[in-house]
């Protein structure tokens, strides 16, 4: 069992920067594989950043390629998505997502097995 909790959303303007957070609890964070999805109201959970387990290994959709970097201190079972370079159409609950195991990580949500409960990002244009 592995439990999230992401921190770190909160009002931005557009160009500046925010840190997320996601703190796991649990002995196989290091093993498994972790992804960051964001949605908003109506639409479908959507792929922005994912690692491997070691952090050798990252992916990014394209939206947000070049501009967000994702990482992780598997010391300190910790989670992170730097965003820089905001957009208005960044806004959104941005989730931290634990896969199964050391695989590959995937970019739908079907590929992860523990969320967390989200944190809003709010984009100001």
């Amino acid at each position: 069992q592995v439990q999230l909790v992401e921190s770190g959303g909160g009002l931005v303007q557009a160009g500046g920067s925010l840190r997320l957070s996601c703190a796991a609890s649990g002995r196989t964070f290091s093993t498994r594989a972790m992804g960051w999805f964001r949605q908003v109201p109506g639409k479908e959970r959507e792929f922005v950043a994912a690692i491997s387990w070691s952090g050798g290994s990252t992916y990014y959709a394209n939206s947000v390629k070049g501009r967000f970097t994702i990482s992780r201190d598997n010391a300190k079972n910790t989670l992170y998505l730097q965003m820089n370079v905001l957009k208005p159409v960044d806004t959104a609950v941005y989730y931290c997502a634990a896969a199964y195991g050391t695989g590959v990580p995937g970019t739908t949500s079907s590929n992860y097995a523990y969320w967390g409960q989200g944190t809003q990002v709010t984009v100001s244009s």
